[in-house]
């Protein structure tokens, strides 16, 4: 999985920033989309892949390598197994310890081991984290808009300031995550994003006009968080 500053190139980052631009030019909110690895580390799924990995390796070993064989040795009665318990032991440690660092240099594979109701959980936490990091919270008015990708979990989810959660709801900002998420399921981020800022500001700019005195309080420009 690409990072996100690999996956933006800086025709696509200039393309996001002006359709920030023109997108603001209507409405007195604020629009910052922000693009993270991932929301969450999911340490415990590491840990189940681990085992997982170990498990099937001791499988694959028992099958193919353990055998019964007579004991030998002048006072030596009776059958011995191939692999002992070190060897055992052994390949499930390494097994665990490898499962563990793979999956912690490769994220998607600790996924299906992660419920569907944590990942929603970790993505709403960073999102509310990124609402702040951003100083969207800060806006005159209350009226910042974030619009948050998680590459790693695929989700999208849209955080309004206080003003703009007083008019408007979750349900209101489907077309902004779902024009979001057609560009990426086309492989075409870039372009996904454009048309969510458009999207969202066409609703702001139906609740929140532009006002006389107002001003640019935020960069236009898309956030990148590797």
């Amino acid at each position: 999985m690409k990072r996100p500053s690999e996956l933006f190139s800086e025709a696509d980052r200039k393309a996001i920033a002006l359709a920030m631009e023109k997108a603001e030019l209507n409405t007195s909110g604020e629009i910052v989309p922000v693009v993270a690895a991932a929301s969450g580390r999911y340490d415990r799924a590491e840990d189940v892949f681990g085992l997982c990995l170990a498990l099937a390796a001791l499988t694959a070993v028992w099958l193919f390598f353990q055998d019964i064989r007579i004991a030998a040795g002048v006072w030596a009665s009776g059958s011995r197994l191939t692999l002992g318990l070190l060897p055992v032991l052994a390949i499930i440690i390494a097994g665990f310890a490898l499962g563990a660092a793979a999956a912690t240099h490769i994220p998607v594979l600790k996924l299906p081991f992660v419920p569907k109701k944590e990942i929603d959980q970790e993505v709403e936490r960073a999102a509310a984290h990124a609402f702040r990091q951003f100083r969207l919270g800060r806006t005159t008015g209350g009226t910042g808009i974030l619009i948050y990708v998680s590459l790693l979990e695929h989700r999208v989810r849209v955080e309004g300031g206080g003003a703009i959660s007083d008019k408007l709801s979750q349900q209101d900002w489907e077309e902004v995550c779902a024009a979001a998420v057609a560009g990426l399921k086309a492989g075409r981020p870039a372009e996904g994003l454009v048309s969510a800022i458009e999207a969202a500001g066409r609703l702001l700019a139906r609740h929140f006009p532009i006002r006389p005195d107002d001003r640019n309080e935020l960069k236009n420009e898309l956030c990148l968080i590797d």
